[in-house]
């Protein structure tokens, strides 16, 4: 069952297993745009044993822990369920059925009429201990990509690579890099992170670590030949990773069978362990500068994790030189003069609040 949210110009669509936020469609300039990705297989087809959430994968869903863990790939929030529970007008609540470290997590998704954007939250209630986060977002690139980002100190890939015996991967693991446009192939090239796709049939993933004097955290990714621009953005402060999972056919088992193509994973979070070389340093530069390598659940409080996606048209095909928030409005300025200025809510993100504040606390009750 899809459970509906829309506002003038948006409509966005819930799926209650595995909390997936599994439709997302804009209005904007008389085009229809629906940029989010849907994996090509049948539930029937995917083995028994696999995570459950590859039985429905789409879309964008909450990973914690993201990785491995007890409840599957990517957690009980991914594999899981979710009961929807009242909400106000243009907001849809859910609460995850089980905790996570002992904590109650709620999902709020929320939708403002002429935003071109999902505004999203995930509020751990109590509970013990740390773990990786992250959003899990997938867009739609069949006919190729433009990348931009907010200023990254360096990317870098995993420990291991994701696919050396049932598949491909083309990164070099591990591996550090300043120039996204330069990261190392494995075949003693280059590739540039900028584009996509850069290879053929490979699985790959690495992450951008933000530089802490960012503002505001955002991904940007242009698909020329839809005429769009897919936006992601977050609190750098609060999710300091920015994490690219490359999936196009390098993976030849069941289901994906080398036909998951066209697949680029935006996943925003806080998850050390994807830095294959900095998790290995004590301190992990993460910390050392400040940002969280975790989130940390807090016994007598709520944590919360807040993401905005969204979606505008792009006819210029620009890559995105810069994206500025400036009150309530969010201007994209693209390389060789493209610009559009649209409407957010500007303090949703906490970009303002000091560094000691303390947590938001829910402004309602379950």
């Amino acid at each position: 069952m899809i459970h509906a949210l829309q506002a003038r110009g948006i409509q966005v669509g819930f799926v209650a297993r595995g909390g997936v936020l599994r439709h997302l469609a804009v209005e904007d300039e008389s085009t229809t745009i629906a940029p989010l990705h849907h994996a090509p297989w049948a539930p029937w087809e995917v083995p028994a044993g696999a995570p459950p959430h590859q039985s429905w994968l789409a879309g964008d869903f909450l990973a914690a822990p993201m990785g491995p863990g007890p409840d599957g790939l990517h957690g009980l929030p991914a594999n899981g369920d979710w009961l929807v529970v009242p909400a106000g007008s243009g907001t849809l609540r859910a609460v995850l059925e089980g905790a996570v470290l002992g904590a109650t997590v709620v999902k709020e998704l929320s939708v403002s009429d002429d935003h071109p954007f999902v505004y999203q939250r995930h509020l751990f209630i109590g509970g013990n201990g740390s773990l990786p986060v992250s959003n899990h977002a997938m867009i739609a690139v069949p006919n190729g990509a433009r990348l931009s980002f907010s200023r990254k100190r360096w990317w870098e890939t995993l420990a291991e690579p994701l696919e050396t015996t049932g598949g491909r991967s083309k990164l070099v693991y591990p591996r550090r890099a300043e120039d996204a446009a330069e990261f190392p192939a494995a075949d003693g090239g280059t590739v540039n992170l900028h584009r996509y796709p850069w290879g053929e049939a490979h699985e790959d993933f690495v992450a951008g670590v933000e530089d802490p004097a960012s503002r505001l955290g955002w991904t940007a990714v242009v698909r020329p030949a839809e005429g769009d621009l897919v936006l992601s953005l977050r609190n750098p402060r609060a999710l300091p990773l920015t994490m690219l999972w490359h999936s196009n056919g390098g993976r030849d088992y069941a289901p994906w069978n080398g036909r998951h193509r066209g697949c680029l994973g935006v996943e925003e979070g806080a998850v050390l362990h994807v830095l294959g070389l900095s998790s290995r340093e004590d301190p992990d530069p993460l910390t050392a500068a400040g940002q969280p390598a975790l989130v940390t659940l807090d016994p007598q409080g709520t944590v919360e994790v807040r993401h905005i996606l969204g979606a505008i048209r792009w006819p210029s095909g620009q890559s995105v030189a810069g994206v500025m928030l400036d009150g309530d409005l969010l201007t994209v300025t693209g390389d060789w003069g493209a610009e559009r200025k649209v409407p957010i809510r500007g303090g949703w993100l906490g970009l303002a609040a000091d560094r000691t504040a303390a947590p938001l606390r829910p402004d309602w009750d379950l």
